[in-house]
């Protein structure tokens, strides 16, 4: 059995004063992705024709293409930020670590993958039109 008092084995164990930042930053990003998401479904419901010329154009203006930079940053980061928590409760020690250099992987590589695509449909679509 341990030595010490009942406060002396407490003492150090608690709140790591990250849980408050980390339940913000997913408030704060659940709050952009409806409002980004409401700004994409109302962009899209707008526009003449979904076919690819059409939405190429349309990724090609900066008001466009900057909300969807937006958005796709805001989604990603939610997803880590949620998984992140489902990890940490539901893994074990041993494999907590690997999962969450796992998951910064996967989501900084979706991320970038979805980036460049916005971004070369953006740059690709401008220079088709000037």
């Amino acid at each position: 059995m341990a030595s010490g008092t009942s406060i002396g084995r407490v003492r150090g164990l608690g709140s790591a004063k990250e849980g408050t930042h980390h339940w913000w930053h997913q408030r704060v990003t659940a709050g952009s992705n409806l409002a980004l998401m409401l700004w994409f479904i109302a962009s899209l419901a707008l526009l003449p024709q979904l076919d690819h010329a059409t939405v190429s154009a349309w990724l090609g203006s900066p008001w466009a293409a900057i909300p969807m930079l937006l958005l796709v940053f805001s989604v990603f980061y939610h997803f880590r930020l949620g998984l992140q928590v489902v990890i940490e409760d539901y893994s074990h020690a041993e494999t907590r670590v690997v999962l969450m250099v796992l998951l910064n992987f996967f989501t900084i590589g979706m991320g970038a993958i979805a980036i460049f695509s916005i971004l070369k449909l953006a740059f690709a679509a401008g220079a088709v039109s000037a």
